[in-house]
């Protein structure tokens, strides 16, 4: 059915051919996920609702916008894109996210939770002021419902004075189990008609904000969502309507029904070694030094268990925060825990860390205080895309005063900047990738403040500065292919991005000077390194990402094809030698 569905042929199905569709849809996104990697419990739980809301609306006429967005593949597969579904998350194929540059179905780009309600309530005002006619529906789960956007827009809909629909899509989960006060309040509007009542009067907080609140539905019932969509949808001619519906995450196979968090996000097997995650190491470092030092606390916002830090909770629960998807919120408690005397640990992937950068400017860094920042799946992330890939964070937190940068080669060595950090009584963030390959021989163990270390110490004419073990990893590898045609490189790990190391490049000998990072070039090491060198005569190229974004694809082939390569190194330095 899904090769050639259309919004008419979906329109014109009996409820038993639907219920096969979704059938159809479940067996089609666990094959495909199984073999590409991607978002699975999630979109095996929002089938039903996402069949009923292309049988009841118009779409792409109609608009839906999928907070976060990855709950968005059955929408892919009934909005004619079951022939490229096999590419999703592949170089060149389907985004897992929605993209408006991939299909009119698409409305909106998203990627971080919180901004679907915004963006719908946009959309409709965009609708009433070019005096239009059509639906706009946001899907938003529980755990994005804890996130502060949404309430910024709740707050706005009465002055923009327009009509949307907010489906609250509640399965109790975001990729950790749903925590906090509003998980409890939807807790007690989900409860049975004995407690009616008490559900009636909570609602009503809804109503201040000018919705109207109807639930809660179980969204896993076909028939009953068709027939309460099809209700909403006439309401929405005059009001705006929050549905809440109850859905299971997982649905319909029993591996993840059973275990929503770890089927959450899907990884492919890769045939390359991997020594540890670096998430691993996290945990277990942290959970060593915080049994002798009772002033450790671990933050995180919704992603526990994903960030490493599942043994600290469970050894140290006082001690441990989950603040749900507040990044903001997190930031600002770290702050201000380190200012009555804690070291706050605040574990974050990258790309969710940009939220966070007003607070980290004014509450950690402007009033200095010993918040550590560690700052997981840095660089290219792969095939998550656009939205995921974890390449700014040097530049925008190289520009912030009394912040250190620190960017460890592997594994071990992030263990000792944690180490190092525990009595560093400043701002500190340690940003690293998701895996870590490869431990590299050095002797120079020992973590200072702003210091570097020579690998492999030549004193010729070349020096190939890099941060990161990917980013060293590919240096090494290029003064490997170089020495085969006897030309002889320095390589030096960078390990502090701010402060620079000024006393080791004061005393370089060589006079070319290449820079490798995985990070945009604007900002990072490479721009840090040129400024520095601005009046010196020596020779700085740099390798970094250029000025753009990076769509979803391999690791090793995005570093490829943007110019972060042991071979684009070495190409360069033979062209240099033949001039």
């Amino acid at each position: 059915m899904l090769e050639n569905i259309t919004q008419a042929k979906i329109k014109s199905m009996t409820l038993k051919e639907l219920l096969a569709l979704c059938e159809e849809i479940r067996e089609t996104i666990t094959a495909t996920v199984l073999k590409n990697g991607g978002h699975l419990s999630s979109n095996l739980g929002i089938v039903e609702l996402t069949v009923a809301l292309h049988y009841v609306f118009d779409f792409p006429v109609d608009k839906v916008v999928f907070d976060v967005g990855h709950q968005c593949y059955p929408h892919k597969l009934l909005s004619g894109r079951y022939g490229d579904f096999y590419t999703l998350r592949q170089k060149g194929g389907l985004s897992g996210f929605p993209k408006r540059s991939e299909s009119p179905f698409d409305c909106y780009d998203t990627g971080h939770a919180g901004t679907a309600v915004s963006a719908a309530l946009g959309i409709a005002k965009a609708r009433d002021v070019k005096k239009e006619d059509f639906s706009v529906i946001s899907v938003i789960g529980d755990g994005s419902f804890n996130n502060g956007l949404v309430y910024e827009a709740f707050n706005s809909l009465r002055l923009l004075n327009t009509n949307v629909l907010l489906i609250l899509n509640d399965n109790g989960m975001s990729i950790s189990p749903t925590v906090g006060s509003m998980h409890e309040y939807l807790e007690i509007l989900s409860e049975d008609v004995a407690h009616k009542q008490k559900k009636e009067k909570h609602a009503k907080i809804f109503e201040r904000f000018g919705f109207a609140y109807d639930g809660v539905y179980d969204g896993n019932d076909l028939e009953k969502m068709i027939e309460k969509l099809t209700e909403v949808k006439a309401r929405l001619k005059n009001e705006s309507v929050i549905l809440h519906v109850m859905t299971k995450k997982g649905k319909g196979y029993a591996f993840c029904e059973d275990d929503p968090e770890s089927t959450h996000g899907i990884s492919v097997k890769k045939s390359e070694k991997i020594t540890e995650e670096y998430s691993a190491v996290l945990g277990r470092t942290l959970t060593r030094l915080a049994e002798k030092n009772n002033k450790i606390v671990a933050v995180t916002a919704a992603m526990t268990t994903a960030l490493g830090l599942g043994e600290f909770f469970a050894q140290y629960p006082e001690r441990s925060v989950d603040v749900g998807i507040c990044e903001e919120h997190a930031t600002i408690l770290c702050a201000s825990m380190a200012a009555e005397g804690l070291k706050p640990y605040y574990a974050v992937y990258s790309t969710f860390l940009q939220r966070s950068f007003d607070e980290i400017v004014l509450d950690i860094c402007e009033q200095n205080l010993p918040v550590t920042l560690c700052i997981d799946r840095a660089g290219i992330s792969g095939a998550d895309g656009e939205t995921h890939q974890g390449v700014f964070d040097l530049s925008f937190l190289s520009m912030i005063p009394n912040l250190t940068v620190s960017v460890p080669k592997d594994v071990r060595e992030f263990e000792k900047m944690l180490e190092f950090s525990e009595n560093f009584n400043a701002p500190l963030a340690i940003r690293y990738p998701r895996e870590g390959k490869r431990v590299f021989d050095s002797a120079d163990s020992e973590i200072y403040l702003g210091k570097w270390e020579k690998l492999l110490d030549c004193g010729g004419k070349y020096a190939i500065i890099a941060c990161g073990e990917r980013a060293v990893t590919v240096a090494l590898s290029a003064a490997e292919k170089l020495a085969e045609d006897k030309i002889f490189v320095s390589v030096i790990n960078a390990r502090f991005v701010k402060p620079l190391d000024s006393s080791m490049l004061d005393g370089l000998v060589e006079s070319n000077l290449i820079t490798v990072e995985d990070n945009m070039l604007f900002g990072g090491l490479g721009s840090l390194i040129n400024s520095y060198f601005s009046t010196d005569r020596k020779i700085v190229k740099n390798f970094a990402y250029a000025d753009k974004f990076i769509p979803h694809g391999g690791v090793g082939e995005l570093m490829c094809e943007y110019g972060v390569s042991a071979q684009a190194i070495v190409d360069y330095i033979k062209s240099n030698e033949n001039r």
